[in-house]
């Protein structure tokens, strides 16, 4: 029998790349990372499996293991009762999406740290979130909990069991939630329907969706976009999401001094921050905001685009180029401290004048609005305003402020960072390669391109064979099956950042990953996505990947993938699992589009006939035509562009063949249901139509081009 770790001594988790596992690798708790060791353990010595997930940057995490992993006689209870297994979610979102299950079958809210029992067959039979050390929070007390587990396994076996078989039927109904509906064909009102749908449950006064806490949301906000723009009479929709994203950027859920968002706020009005920065919220932060501004090209719509393009490349990029997975909440033992200022810190790094003007633009105050009186800053009072009440033109006070806050972000520098979780995931960093490419072609920032392409040519050589995509780098080593989010996110990035380059090598890759995705992924019974490949064997049912969580379903960006593959190839065939597999979900899409957003977005395009414009001509004769698509907010059409001397890529034979530069002018063919329209070759006329996207009547559904 293993002995439990000697104080002092570390146990197995210090064996583990995971900076969250190593968190844990000094706990005195006879820690087994999640594997066979610990099953075959369970199984040889009967005992029923304690499984706890959790990632680094989250702060009840860390409250749990200080109450209770880090307490000797905790520990010692969950070593001699259970087997201890600790998980990172990040690493394995199956194992997570799996078991949060139980806790939703016991009529709870899901969440992290997550605190499952299991028997030696990984069945479940009692779960719950965060257990304090002792009772309350109306919740049992974590050794109390223990004590009675352990006694019901030994006493009560065949109770226990009896409700494990009904949490494993339960967890099966589930997984396959929504599957068993009737195929019929998603239709644009639907869509319409989805974003009427969510715009009644968006709050009037703040934005965002309900009330405290309240999280970004960004694919369901990019839906009511898209609602919008196939129903522009319902300003209320885009007025919605404007509001949102100025609310955001203005709270204290952004960054207000080094850029960046946070995970989400406490509160409904966007200001006191759960303090941990996560890529997968900043890549579609980034890429909404983006979006934003093509419609209302705004000042603070860019601010927020650079400022937080500047906060990735300074604090969540690895020097090989691949993107860090998230900053913690904590630092120096204190969620929020690096974040917070006091008048008087403030006074100390600035002059009376500019602590004045910040204290007012920020509403520093002596009270505060967090723990010890500290403040998180908020752009509570518009510039315009605090010009007329400090007797200064709007100009000179922007200046004073931007200096200001220059300052201040130095001097926050030289405070202890939060921690930092240093893995390189492929789903994630395939939404920041899409995010990052999408605005740099937008904001013609060719350097923030090149940083999209540095992520993916790392990522393609370090994380992809051409058979199989690997999820997780760190310290030099690639690991851990990629599950279908990683295909998914990575194909999709890949597809955006060919239309910033125009590289083929891009689209190939994603051609592939999508490949390997039918492959692993499809089943064929269900017409669904598999979560984990079907080889997976540790897993007590099979997951599919059908809502969305903080990070889309991986269902849902490679339909997005497939959909615009099809759209910049003329190969239809990267439309018969998107058709199928949106049909099937047309249900769940109507009952509950909170849960499916970015599936929406993807059928958006789908629906429209996988939208495509083709330039023809060189860069430099193209440019006019390229600068003015960067202008129009046309979400769903895929741009394509070759150098007209280059080489025909096989796969893109369909999308140039006979598109040609018109009467010695650079040209563009704008093609929806794999028909072209005539080509346009004035910059003005193409914005035009190129806003008007799939609901102008001159598009054919029938394979002709207009004109034959």
């Amino acid at each position: 029998m293993a002995q439990p770790p000697q104080s002092g001594a570390s146990n197995r988790l210090a064996r583990e790349p995971s900076p969250y596992l190593r968190q844990h690798a000094e706990n005195p708790v006879d820690w087994y990372p999640w594997g066979d060791e610990a099953f075959a353990r369970a199984r040889a010595e009967n005992k029923p499996l304690l499984l706890s997930v959790g990632y680094s940057a989250c702060h009840w995490c860390h409250v749990m293991a200080h109450e209770s992993f880090e307490n000797p006689a905790i520990a010692r209870l969950m070593n001699e009762g259970f087997i201890n297994v600790k998980v990172d979610r990040e690493e394995r979102p199956d194992v997570d999406q799996i078991y949060q299950g139980v806790v939703q079958l016991m009529g709870q809210g899901g969440g992290w740290p997550l605190t499952v029992f299991l028997t030696p067959e990984l069945v479940p039979f009692f779960g719950g979130t965060y257990f304090p050390p002792d009772d309350r929070y109306g919740r049992p007390g974590f050794p109390k909990l223990l004590q009675a587990l352990s006694e019901a396994w030994t006493t009560r076996r065949e109770e226990v069991l009896q409700q494990a078989e009904e949490f494993r039927q339960g967890l099966g109904e589930l997984a396959h939630y929504g599957l068993d509906a009737a195929p019929a064909a998603l239709k644009g009102e639907d869509l319409v329907a989805m974003g009427m749908s969510m715009l009644r449950r968006m709050d009037g006064v703040h934005g965002g969706f309900g009330g405290a806490p309240k999280f970004p949301n960004p694919m369901n906000v990019a839906l009511l976009l898209r609602a919008w723009r196939r129903a522009p009479e319902q300003e209320a929709l885009k007025q919605a999401v404007m509001l949102t994203l100025e609310k955001m950027a203005r709270g204290g859920i952004y960054d207000q001094l080094g850029g960046g968002f946070h995970r989400y706020s406490v509160d409904e009005r966007w200001l006191v921050p759960h303090f941990e920065k996560m890529l997968y919220d900043n890549a579609q932060l980034l890429h909404l905001y983006t979006e934003a501004w093509q419609i209302e090209p705004r000042p603070l719509w860019r601010q927020v685009v650079e400022e937080t393009v500047e906060y990735v490349l300074r604090e969540m990029t690895d020097a090989r180029g691949g993107f860090y997975a998230t900053q913690d909440a904590d630092s120096e033992g204190e969620e929020g401290r690096f974040f917070v200022w006091t008048p008087e810190q403030v006074k100390a790094v600035l002059d009376s004048e500019s602590a004045d003007l910040v204290s007012r633009r920020f509403h520093l105050t002596p009270r505060g609005n967090f723990e010890h009186g500290t403040t998180v800053l908020e752009a509570a009072v518009p510039v315009e305003t605090l010009a007329s009440d400090f007797s200064m033109s709007v100009e000179e006070t922007r200046e004073l402020l931007d200096e200001a806050r220059r300052r201040l972000f130095e001097a926050r520098e030289k405070r202890v960072k939060p921690g930092r979780d240093d893995k390189i995931l492929s789903g994630w960093n395939g939404l920041m390669i899409r995010a990052l490419a999408f605005a740099g072609r937008v904001f013609a920032r060719a350097d923030w391109v090149e940083r999209a392409q540095k992520a993916a040519d790392f990522l393609l050589a370090e994380l992809w064979d051409g058979q199989r995509l690997l999820r997780s780098y760190q310290e030099g080593q690639a690991r851990i099956p990629g599950f279908l989010e990683d295909y998914g996110n990575l194909a999709a990035g890949l597809t955006s950042l060919y239309q910033a380059t125009f590289e083929p090598r891009y689209l190939e890759a994603a051609e592939a990953l999508v490949r390997v995705s039918e492959e692993l992924f499809w089943d064929v019974d269900k017409q669904a996505w598999l979560t984990a490949p079907r080889a997976q064997g540790d897993l007590v049912v099979a997951t599919y990947a059908t809502f969305d969580n903080a990070v889309p379903s991986g269902a849902s960006t490679l339909t997005e993938a497939q959909v615009a593959l099809a759209a910049l190839t003329g190969n239809k065939h990267h439309l018969d699992l998107p058709e199928r597999y949106v049909s099937r979900m047309r249900e769940q899409l109507q009952k509950n589009p909170m849960g499916y957003g970015h599936l929406a977005l993807a059928a958006d395009a789908l629906m429209e006939g996988a939208p495509s414009v083709t330039f023809a001509g060189t860069r430099d004769a193209v440019e006019p035509l390229l600068a003015a698509a960067r202008g129009v907010y046309a979400p769903t059409s895929a741009l394509a562009w070759k150098e007209p001397a280059a080489p025909m890529p096989a796969s893109m034979r369909e999308t140039f063949l006979g598109r040609e530069p018109v009467g010695g002018l650079a040209a563009a063919y704008v093609c929806r249901h794999f028909a072209c329209e005539p080509p346009v070759t004035d910059a003005e006329v193409f914005s035009r139509r190129l806003a008007q996207g799939g609901f102008s009547a001159n598009v054919l559904a029938d394979g002709q081009h207009i004109g034959q």
